[in-house]
């Protein structure tokens, strides 16, 4: 792991003069209304977690917040690079905002994240959308009221996107979305350079957050009543690898584990070469530590695995499962799987049907590989059509759905504990440890309790329960 650069305190301490810039431009512009943001989120939950970040450094700068785009002042997408689709997304809905930027000339409209890294995409933005009038690259988010402040003065577009490794930026506000559950990032990048990934180069390499950085916000997150804490990192199972305080990631979880109070720890995302025995043996050794595991094996085939510079094999990761079984026996598990890599072949992919079945997970997230330039598979030789592509990817989910409704089926009459997440219509919706979603009735006031559920229906995706007293 490569040296971590921290923000010092004089750097972050500079930004709050960019914050009054901020603020006092705005109270002189609407003549001391508040200044409306709208901060919309694309891809993962490290993503979120940075808008949490930017959401609060907009508070700080006097801002109040709506999600309708009419309503706004200033609009800001923080964006996604793993699939071509969210990109495509983002360049629709940023298109949409023309005619609004026409309307209403003061509007500015901010782009941030792991997409406008990439310098082609920037440059993209720069020459074809000039209505956009800042876009600023994942390492330079702690110098956003900065950012900011300089794009409203000069009136032009501003472009920053340092290629660098990164760094960790300690002390800046947060402004977080929900009232019982909450992201905690503990590492930042990746060096894994999977062939397919864009991330490490949009990210930069793995940094860890300091432990005692780490315990002090978790205990926090915990007097102030939260529920569920998720930490975060591209591999969290690479956490403080290379570092003096010598914590890793099972000692981080048996250190938050060991904070009193009643909150449920989650993390994402793990990589099977990372995940060891330890860390199971960690996980059945903490009460507070969910079963519920996300272990992406992207593909069945050892060779497309090594095809993907994934680490492991089939045979590895299958006894990565088996161990976990036999030390937690009520884990669960979910993955993430790409089909239709390059080179990939029907022989490759009925091996990935074959692991599926195997294993057994409450539910997959699935996609079509997507080219991502710059990364290795892109120029890999890909003779597969899109249509066979598509036909894999029916018969794939069409698997994962009967073997979901047999899981589901089998949990009817069976009671769980359960944290009662939102409201739905008529329905409460309580997420079970292994993650799955049951619709209960009650009061909205249960909203954020933990309470027993009875599973009374399954149908298809949908499980029906009753909470007991």
């Amino acid at each position: 792991m490569s040296a971590v650069r921290v923000i010092t305190t004089e750097e972050l301490a500079a930004q709050h003069s960019f914050e009054e810039t901020v603020r006092a431009f705005y109270e002189e512009r609407l003549g001391g209304l508040v200044p409306i943001a709208c901060v919309r989120t694309y891809g993962c939950q490290q993503n979120v977690s940075d808008s949490e970040r930017i959401k609060g450094m907009l508070a700080a700068m006097g801002f109040g917040f709506s999600d309708d785009p009419e309503q706004a002042d200033l609009i800001l997408f923080n964006t996604c690079a793993v699939r071509e689709h969210a990109e495509d997304r983002v360049f629709g809905n940023v298109g949409a905002l023309k005619n609004l930027k026409r309307r209403k000339p003061h509007l500015m409209i901010a782009l941030c994240g792991c997409m406008v890294q990439q310098e082609h995409i920037a440059e993209k933005f720069r020459q074809s959308y000039p209505f956009v009038g800042l876009v600023f690259g994942t390492h330079v988010l702690y110098r956003f009221p900065e950012l900011l402040a300089g794009a409203l003065l000069s009136g032009k577009t501003s472009v920053v996107i340092p290629q660098e490794d990164g760094n960790v930026a300690e002390g800046i506000p947060v402004r977080r979305d929900g009232h019982f559950k909450a992201w905690l990032p503990i590492m930042y990048g990746c060096n894994n350079f999977c062939t397919y990934c864009i991330v490490p180069y949009v990210r930069g390499r793995e940094r860890s957050r300091s432990p005692e950085i780490i315990l002090e916000e978790a205990r926090q997150l915990v007097q102030d009543g939260y529920k569920e804490i998720t930490l975060l990192g591209q591999n969290v199972n690479s956490y403080g690898k290379g570092e003096a305080h010598g914590v890793d990631f099972p000692e981080l979880l048996r250190r938050i584990n060991a904070i009193e109070g009643d909150f449920l720890i989650r993390f994402m995302t793990s990589h099977p070469k990372d995940a060891t025995p330890r860390l199971f043996d960690t996980i059945a050794a903490c009460q507070k530590v969910s079963r519920h595991f996300h272990l992406p094996f992207q593909s069945g085939s050892t060779r497309v695995l090594k095809a993907m510079n994934r680490g492991y094999t089939r045979e590895d990761y299958l006894q990565l499962i088996k161990y976990a079984r036999s030390v937690i026996p009520d884990i669960s598990f979910t993955s993430d799987v790409i089909v239709g890599f390059p080179g990939e072949t029907r022989e490759d992919f009925e091996q990935t049907l074959s692991l599926i079945e195997e294993v057994g997970f409450t539910s997959l997230f699935t996609f079509i590989y997507s080219p991502r330039k710059g990364t290795p598979a892109a120029e890999m030789p890909d003779p597969v059509s899109p249509q066979e592509k598509v036909q894999w990817f029916q018969e794939m989910t069409a698997l994962q759905e009967q073997l979901s409704a047999c899981r589901t089926a089998a949990m009817v009459g069976k009671t769980y504990p359960a944290l009662i997440e939102s409201s739905a219509g008529a329905f409460l919706e309580a997420r079970l440890p292994d993650n799955t979603v049951v619709r209960v009735q009650g009061p909205d006031s249960l909203i954020g309790q933990h309470v027993d559920v009875m599973v009374t229906k399954a149908k298809s995706w949908v499980l029906t329960g009753e909470i007991l007293a």
